[in-house]
């Protein structure tokens, strides 16, 4: 493992905020930009399970609702806010002499329930078992790795027939596509 940089909390707590001012015009609304807030925070947190329900308690929620909400129907432009955040993390964590290294791998998955679940065969486990099909890339450099870009793919006979299906395909993969709500 790398070795890490660690940050005084204050100074922490300042680049969030300003990762934050920088994502707030995203927005539709004020109440959406909150509660974005409180699920960076929650996903920030030391929580033993992050989902909904956990997040929404640790952000003094009394059910998911709201995090849901924001997930599945709140207006705010998430590909805006992705691209502001890689920008963010380039301008602080960039270097010229960094690669950029592309996984595709299959996590394992227990049930059906999640999107793009279907038993397939995945390297993880060696064999064919329960698994989501999800391709991420980082950058590499001299500090550390930094996550750039991550997203679950579901091959198209998973996909729902009212779900648009874009033209982001991998080409070595050619039966994988971003479904998108």
């Amino acid at each position: 493992m790398a070795a890490g940089h660690s940050l005084a909390p204050a100074r922490w707590q300042a680049g969030l905020e300003e990762l934050l001012g920088r994502v707030a015009g995203r927005f539709g609304r004020v109440e959406p930009r909150r509660r974005a807030r409180a699920f960076v925070c929650g996903l920030l947190a030391d929580l033993p399970r992050k989902n909904c329900w956990t997040i929404a308690e640790h952000a003094g929620d009394p059910n998911p609702d709201g995090m849901r909400h924001l997930l599945a129907r709140a207006v705010w432009d998430h590909d805006a806010v992705r691209d502001d955040v890689c920008a963010y993390v380039v301008e602080h964590l960039g270097d010229p002499e960094a690669v950029l290294v592309a996984d595709e791998t299959g996590d394992l998955k227990k049930g059906t329930g999640t999107v793009g679940v279907k038993r397939q065969y995945t390297g993880t486990a060696g064999r064919i078992e329960n698994a989501q099909a999800s391709t991420g890339s980082a950058q590499i450099a001299v500090r550390g790795p930094c996550q750039r870009f991550a997203r679950n793919y579901a091959t198209r006979s998973l996909a729902p027939p009212h779900a648009p299906i874009l033209g982001r395909v991998f080409h070595q993969r050619s039966n994988l596509s971003i479904v998108h709500r």
